[in-house]
């Protein structure tokens, strides 16, 4: 970067900048860490001689911010997929049982939106399906920010709840389900090349709420990708234009995804034939009736906070995913 001639090339200048950018973002944490160990372990030798109880309750603050720099770091670990820092794609999707599914759809989408904003990550709808009475039957968002991606990736599957329904005048329990697909928004470092001839663009005009002019104008825009069978749609902007580099956004994300399952060989694909969105394929239940309680299947990960899960509170089950799958590939390395 000292070399006179770096900024000559701009693009590979910003390259190399978001590289040494990346390294810094790994070591700086390190150092920094090293050197509060070592001030603890000072500070520890210091409260042994001195015994105080000031002395104790410093030592104790030092330590559990020191603890918890740890944990942060060590989620960093975690996120380090190949694709795990990148720009999120979630699509949701109801599940059969009409308003009552849709209403559970629409639920989850305020609770991504919700994490998504306390997570200060910036949020754009590119595509909204609203159901026949209440709710959504589908919505597809745009998550931007640092780690979207790795974080979103363990919300990945069919979601489960379980309560009075408020559609139902007969006051009976019910079982809804929607499922949610994640995807990693793919840079220009990952070559995915789609050819005109491969693909078949649709223009329409967008329905349900979005203001006047985005109603008025055949301006949505759904691309068929022939080879593949994949269909994305985009109607967020009054733009033609935009929808439809958001619209290949997408697809260039599905298509990456799915090589990406070619190469895993994974019994179940993430795009292909999915199955019912319903029993036996949950990752985690939420039941808000006879008691209160969110559970994820996969790693046992619970709480009775009901009502923060539904306002975005996912940490813990992000976490516990995370350490889990690692846990899983660590094992499998052994063996």
């Amino acid at each position: 970067m000292a070399e006179t001639a770096f900024w000559d090339d701009p693009q590979s200048a910003q390259k190399t900048i978001g590289e040494a950018n990346a390294i810094r973002a790994k070591l700086d944490p390190l150092k920094s860490l090293d050197q509060k160990i070592a001030d603890l372990r000072t500070l520890t030798e210091l409260t042994v001689e001195d015994a105080s109880d000031q002395a104790v309750r410093e030592l104790q603050t030092e330590y559990d911010a020191t603890a918890k720099e740890l944990g942060a770091l060590e989620m960093r670990v975690l996120l380090g997929g190949p694709m795990d820092r990148n720009n999120a794609i979630i699509s949701l999707h109801s599940g059969a049982g009409g308003t009552e599914a849709n209403d559970w759809a629409n639920m989850l989408l305020r609770m991504y939106q919700r994490f998504a904003e306390k997570s200060k990550y910036s949020v754009e709808m590119l595509n909204i399906q609203p159901g026949d009475e209440a709710g959504i039957s589908s919505a597809t968002l745009q998550v931007k920010g640092e780690f979207a991606y790795g974080r979103l990736k363990a919300e990945h599957g069919v979601h489960r709840l379980v309560r009075i329904s408020p559609f139902n005048s007969a006051g009976k329990r019910q079982t809804s389900f929607a499922s949610l697909d994640v995807l990693a928004e793919v840079d220009d470092s990952i070559d995915i090349k789609i050819e005109e001839k491969d693909i078949r663009v649709d223009v329409y005009r967008s329905g349900g709420p979005g203001g006047q002019g985005v109603n008025t104008t055949d301006s949505a825009v759904r691309i068929t990708h022939l080879p593949s069978g994949l269909v994305v749609t985009c109607q967020n902007e009054r733009s033609q234009i935009k929808n439809r580099a958001s619209a290949m956004s997408v697809l260039k994300a599905r298509l990456y995804e799915m090589e990406l399952d070619k190469k895993r060989a994974e019994m179940e694909k993430h795009y292909g034939e999915k199955g019912e969105i319903g029993w036996g394929r949950q990752i985690r239940s939420y039941v808000l009736q006879p008691y209160q309680m969110v559970k994820d299947l996969r790693t046992g990960e619970q709480t009775s906070d009901v009502q923060g899960v539904l306002d975005g509170d996912l940490d813990a089950f992000i976490e516990a995913f995370l350490r889990g799958k690692k846990r899983s590939d660590a094992d499998t390395d052994e063996e």
